[in-house]
C-alpha cells in the first residue's frame, strides 16, 4: 500500500461503488469511462486488491473493496472540508423542482446575496423523491421538499432542515363550477378528482400528501395521466381532462385558469431543505442561513390557525438541523 494515494482514484472507485455500474459512475464524474477504468485499475494495483468483480451483466463489490469503501468515503469528506475551509468550493448544484415556483427559488435568491462568492447552479427535478436518488449519487446536492414522504431508505442517506409550511390551493379550468370561488372549502371538492402527480415516479411524496389530504371529504386523487415535461404540455393535459390540479399557493399563473387557495382545513405542504449526510459545502451554509432568516422573517414555520398537516409530518417539522 502506497504511502499516498491520489484522492481522483478514491472519487473513482466510490462513484462506481455506489453506481455498480461503469457507464453511470463515469457520467457521475464527467470523465469518459475508459478513463474511470483506468483510475479504478490503478487504485488495485496501489492497494494489491482486487475491488470490484467484473461480468458483462453487473459489477458488484469484493470483499476488499467493501473494506475499502468507508475509509475512502472519510478520507473524501476529509479533503471536501478542507477546500470549503481554504479553497475555491466547486458549484453547489441545487436542485428547486420547478422554475419559477416559490419557496426553493426564493431560499436559493437569498443564498445567493449572503455568498456571492460561491456558485449555486439551479436545476429542476421536479419532485423530492426523484431528486434524493440523484442528492445521494452525488448528481445533485440539495433540493426541498416534504421529508417525511420519502421512502426510509432514501431518508437514511439524509439529513434536512424545516424551512415552511407552505399553504395549498387547487388551478381550476375557468370553465370549473368553483372558478368563480375567491377561496375553495374542501368541502366543495366533493365528488371530483384532483390531478396530484399520480404515477410519476419523482413525486410520490406529494401524491401521499394529497390522498392524507382528501381521505374522509369525497375527493379522489385523479388516475396517472401522461408525464407532461414542460409548461405547454402540462396545460395541455390539463385542457384535456379537466381535472383541479393540488398545488401550492405560489404556483404560477398559466392562461386559461384560475388559482384558488384552499380552506376548511388550510392544507399545508411541509417543505424542508434536503441534503446529503455528510456534505460540508458553503454553499449549503448560505442555504442553510437564508432559510432560517426567510423563515424567521415571514413566518413560514408558524403554522396557521386551522392548519393541517399529516401526523407523520409534524415530528419531521419539529426538528431544527
Amino acid at each position: 500500500m502506497p504511502a499516498d494515494i491520489d484522492p481522483r482514484l478514491l472519487r473513482s472507485f466510490v462513484a462506481v461503488a455506489e453506481e455498480l455500474h461503469f457507464t453511470r459512475a463515469a457520467a457521475r464524474r464527467h470523465v469518459a469511462q475508459q478513463a474511470l477504468s483506468r483510475d479504478v485499475r490503478r487504485l488495485e494495483r496501489e492497494v494489491g486488491a482486487e475491488l470490484f468483480v467484473r461480468t458483462t451483466r453487473q459489477v458488484t463489490l469484493t470483499g476488499d473493496g467493501e473494506r475499502l469503501l468507508p475509509y475512502a468515503r472519510r478520507v473524501l469528506r476529509a479533503q471536501d472540508e478542507l477546500t470549503a475551509a481554504f479553497g475555491q468550493a466547486r458549484p453547489l448544484l441545487v436542485d428547486v423542482n420547478s422554475p419559477g415556483v416559490g419557496t426553493a427559488r426564493r431560499v436559493l435568491l437569498r443564498a445567493r446575496e449572503l455568498a456571492p462568492d460561491v456558485e449555486l447552479m439551479a436545476r429542476y427535478e421536479s419532485g423530492l423523491t426523484g431528486a434524493a436518488g440523484e442528492v445521494l449519487a452525488g448528481r445533485l446536492d440539495v433540493s426541498f421538499g416534504r421529508f417525511a414522504g420519502l421512502d426510509p431508505v432514501l431518508r437514511a442517506g439524509l439529513e434536512q432542515q424545516p424551512v415552511r409550511f407552505e399553504p395549498m390551493a387547487v388551478l381550476l379550468p375557468v370553465a370549473h363550477r368553483l372558478a368563480g370561488r375567491d377561496r375553495v372549502p374542501l368541502a366543495e371538492l366533493a365528488g371530483e378528482q384532483v390531478y396530484a402527480g399520480a404515477g410519476n415516479p419523482r413525486t410520490p411524496e406529494w401524491t401521499d400528501l394529497a390522498r392524507r389530504l382528501f381521505e374522509g371529504h369525497g375527493v379522489e386523487v385523479a388516475s396517472p395521466h401522461p408525464l407532461a415535461i414542460g409548461e405547454e404540455e402540462f396545460q395541455r393535459m390539463m385542457a384535456k381532462t379537466g381535472n383541479p390540479i393540488l398545488v401550492v399557493q405560489e404556483f404560477p399563473a398559466m392562461p386559461g385558469t384560475v388559482h384558488r387557495p384552499l380552506t376548511d382545513p388550510v392544507p399545508l405542504s411541509p417543505v424542508s431543505l434536503v441534503w446529503r449526510k455528510g456534505l460540508v459545502h458553503p454553499g449549503l451554509t448560505a442555504l442553510r442561513r437564508a432559510a432560517s432568516l426567510l423563515a424567521a422573517d415571514e413566518g413560514w414555520l408558524r403554522r396557521p390557525v386551522g392548519g393541517w398537516i399529516p401526523a407523520m409530518d409534524s415530528a419531521v417539522m419539529n426538528v431544527h438541523g
